[in-house]
């Protein structure tokens, strides 16, 4: 007989469990709420912009995508931009609804390497559908 996982809070490290490949199949998408660092490499890879756009100075780029409304926050010192995210705190990528990503193929690397990479590497905030 199998347990339950237990529910994590993502606000709480304690409460998360360690990461097992099947637990997205049943997961509300939980790290989809975790803010989403992304670099110009990942903003070309999404589509949002272009090999040209290196040219132009990463502060100013950041702004133009904070007022298209795709990015919330830029550190001009490492050049991450941060993605805006929903008053619920999900991503602005995330399908509402289904709970499952719309650049799936094209997500940044962030998304990528978690929960590998981040706030508690090899655990995830898991929290069932």
């Amino acid at each position: 007989m199998t347990r339950p996982i237990p529910a994590a809070n993502v606000d709480d490290l304690q409460t998360w469990v360690k990461y097992k490949s099947k637990m997205c199949q049943s997961c509300r998408g939980t790290c989809c709420s975790l803010p989403v660092e992304v670099r110009f490499a990942d903003l070309v890879r999404m589509g949002v912009l272009d090999e040209f756009d290196a040219h132009e100075q990463p502060k100013r780029l950041a702004k133009r995508l904070m007022k298209e409304g795709i990015v919330g926050h830029f550190n001009n010192k490492t050049e991450v931009y941060t993605l805006s995210r929903y008053a619920n705190d999900d991503c602005i990528y995330l399908e509402q609804k289904t709970r499952l990503c719309i650049i799936y193929e094209n997500r940044p690397d962030t998304c990528r390497k978690h929960p590998m990479v981040g706030p508690k590497p090899n655990y995830c905030a898991y929290q069932p559908k």
